[in-house]
């Protein structure tokens, strides 16, 4: 399945102000909020849902009783959650209340470049490997939400620079919110643990058949033009993670949505993921096939 683009998503969701995606130059990227509930005719947020990605960067404030799956995790949600997706997550979120409620806005690099250079965009912890997309909003942080809205629809020429110091915000909030980590790293090995997370992530793709598989942690580190033990050293700052544990993790990761997801046999599943056998499989994951299924 494609990542969900920017043209998919105004042709399900529409939008707290106008119709249509706003007419915004290209270099400025792109910004909108909606509201859960308001959906275009013929769409529906019964399940069962497909895990997806986007192509864009989104942070969902859902109310009421709800589920998202992502990774090989499973949250189940209540009051004031909110969720923030990255271009990398693949995930599902199924709502368990009848009408489900709330916000979410969606936004491009682009939009967030101009304030990059500190602890902006991809350099900011939550948008590394391991950080908790889940978070519980109090009522102060539920307000940024609030007054995205209704900076939305506002006719205040300058607003989007506005809605960028809103967003910037609410991302420091639930950075605020997420477990201790170690200090903030220099922005050029931020960027370098950022391309091993892309890289790592396109061998897993959502559709068609994989790349040709990188396993070691001297082939990511070949692929991206640095010494192995620079990126092992990169990664152990910025995520406490060899490259080897996070590659192990992150197949682990992709073999229990696997099981959770299709019915192919175990063979052929764990050809796709580079497991010789499925006692090379227990020992990367902890679980049988039968058993995880099960």
């Amino acid at each position: 399945m494609k990542p969900t683009s920017l043209e998919a998503l105004y042709s399900k969701f529409i939008p707290v102000v106008g119709d249509a995606p706003p007419d915004m130059q290209r270099e400025l990227g792109q910004f909108d909020v909606f509201s859960l509930g308001n959906l275009r005719p013929g769409y529906d947020h019964r399940p069962p849902m497909p895990f997806n990605r986007q192509a864009f960067y989104k942070i969902s404030l859902t109310h009421g009783r709800g589920r998202i799956e992502y990774a090989d995790q499973a949250i189940e949600t209540g009051p004031n959650t909110l969720f923030l997706a990255t271009p990398r997550t693949s995930y599902r979120w199924t709502p368990l209340a009848p009408v489900p409620s709330g916000y979410f806005c969606i936004f491009t690099d682009e939009f967030l470049r101009p304030l990059k250079g500190g602890m902006l965009g991809e350099e900011l912890p939550i948008f590394q490997p391991g950080a908790h997309p889940v978070v519980t909003l109090t009522a102060a942080e539920e307000a940024i939400f609030q007054k995205m809205v209704h900076e939305m629809v506002s006719d205040y020429a300058y607003k989007y620079g506005l809605l960028r110091t809103y967003l910037v915000e609410l991302l420091h909030f639930v950075q605020k919110l997420q477990p201790a980590s170690a200090p903030a790293i220099a922005p050029a090995a931020a960027r370098l643990a950022d391309q091993f997370a892309e890289l790592l992530e396109r061998q897993f793709p959502l559709e068609g058949p994989p790349p040709p598989r990188l396993r070691t942690a001297k082939a990511y580190a070949d692929h991206l033009a640095v010494h192995v033990n620079h990126l092992n050293r990169v990664l152990k700052e910025a995520t406490g993670h060899t490259t080897t544990a996070l590659v192990s993790h992150r197949t682990a990761q992709k073999a229990k949505l696997l099981l959770k997801q299709t019915t192919q046999n175990v063979s052929e599943e764990a050809d796709y993921l580079g497991f010789t056998d499925v006692a090379h499989f227990k020992r990367q994951t902890g679980l049988t096939p039968g058993g995880f299924r099960g």
